[in-house]
């Protein structure tokens, strides 16, 4: 009895201890579910805010996208977009009227040597099919994930540029006619004054002969000084042909001899090209070189130094003329081409100005540089070498031009 009554109550412990926990567990679970509500309750409002934050942020991308495909549309300039294998993505409408269509979906060099003509002298510019000329810029996307390609009309600008450079040139020419009226009168008020003396009786044989020489020398002067303002006034116009480079320097040996008189001056032309037959106009690139040379004698003096040296660089010449007098100052090396700037008192200011010209007229360019305590130099680029498969000009061989090609001459 004892025993039952044991295990009655051992069994009702245990069922309260089981209604305990399971009390117990029950409460925590609650707990739990509780706080689980909470947390999916938080969860969602975040959803919800993110939702509408995600939302706010298409809309403003889409605004975005939409305000940048106006300012594409109304652009005046042309872009295009490529991927990496240069295959066009996407234009503007600019695009389609600049180079035509089809366009997205091309490859991009086709579409240049089909609708854009390139221009000569500016490799960054070309002319359309109907004559507008446009600059191109091309610049890489991040990643190099693709260029875009940037296509601007600047035919007005251009041709504003070439009304004024004209503007400029008659403004020019202006400042050309009333200084060459006084540095024509002075000569030639010398040579009528000589003239007036040949047919004096009272002058001998030989003040007659030095009076021709001085007639013939302000005449010379005169024909230099209107050689120059036709030049200058043609501004860059020239008609071109083939000549040889070797017959240009000998030219130049002969003039130069003329002009140094009985100086002793050493002049010492230097022929390193390897091509002979060059393409430009002979008479103004002689007038040119023997500007340089001339102003070179005056600085150099009566015993000194002139090298001329030739330099080939594939179709282009560098022709150099160094002087050892005594230099150009640093503040007048930028002026020297300027029409009309001289520090001669008989100068017109037009000599280095023509040189300029001419050269430019060729596609070259020409700098002026000061060496310390070794006089001046001037350097010509002039790309105009041309390259042709044929033989020389008659009479010339190639042992002739070896000999040409490094020599002295003391004057």
């Amino acid at each position: 009895m004892n025993t039952l009554n044991t295990n009655k109550t051992r069994k009702t412990e245990q069922l309260t201890d089981a209604f305990r926990i399971f009390n117990e567990l029950s409460q925590n679970l609650s707990v739990s579910y509780q706080g689980l509500e909470e947390q999916v309750a938080k969860l969602h409002n975040e959803l919800v805010f993110a939702h509408s934050e995600r939302l706010k942020t298409l809309e403003e991308k889409e605004r975005l996208a939409s305000r940048l495909e106006k300012i594409l549309a109304a652009l005046p300039a042309a872009v295009i977009v490529l991927d990496t294998t240069g295959k066009i993505l996407d234009c503007n409408a600019v695009a389609i009227d600049f180079l035509g269509e089809p366009l997205p979906g091309q490859i991009w060099p086709e579409v240049i040597a089909r609708s854009l003509v390139p221009i000569v002298d500016n490799p960054h510019e070309h002319h359309l099919i109907d004559g507008r000329r446009v600059n191109l810029t091309c610049n890489q996307l991040e990643n190099n994930s693709g260029q875009i390609i940037l296509l601007s009309n600047v035919s007005e600008m251009r041709t504003l540029q070439d009304m004024f450079a004209q503007q400029k040139q008659l403004s020019a020419m202006g400042e050309m006619v009333a200084s060459m009226a006084h540095q024509v009168r002075t000569p030639l008020a010398t040579a009528i004054l000589y003239a007036s003396q040949l047919n004096n009786s009272a002058v001998d044989n030989e003040k007659r002969s030095r009076f021709s020489e001085k007639i013939l020398e302000r005449l010379q002067f005169l024909e230099k000084q209107v050689n120059d303002m036709l030049i200058f006034a043609k501004d860059g116009r020239l008609a071109m042909e083939t000549f040889s480079l070797a017959g240009l320097f000998n030219h130049l040996r002969e003039a130069f001899k003329e002009y140094a008189g009985y100086s002793k001056i050493d002049l010492q032309i230097i022929n390193n090209a390897f091509d002979d037959e060059i393409l430009g106009n002979q008479n103004a690139l002689r007038g040119a070189l023997m500007n340089l040379l001339n102003n070179a004698v005056d600085a150099a003096g009566q015993e000194g130094k002139i090298k001329l040296s030739v330099d080939q660089l594939k179709n282009t010449l560098r022709i150099a003329i160094q002087d050892n007098g005594p230099g150009i100052a640093n503040e007048i090396c930028p002026r020297v081409f300027e029409p009309f700037f001289t520090t001669k008192t008989n100068g017109t200011g037009l000599g280095l100005a023509v040189v300029n010209s001419v050269i430019k007229a060729h596609g070259g360019q020409v700098q002026a540089e000061s060496i310390p305590g070794g006089g001046a130099v001037f350097s010509l680029n002039l790309p105009c070498i041309r390259q042709a498969s044929r033989s020389l000009p008659g009479g010339f061989s190639g042992k002739n031009h070896k000999q040409t090609r490094n020599q002295r001459t003391t004057i």
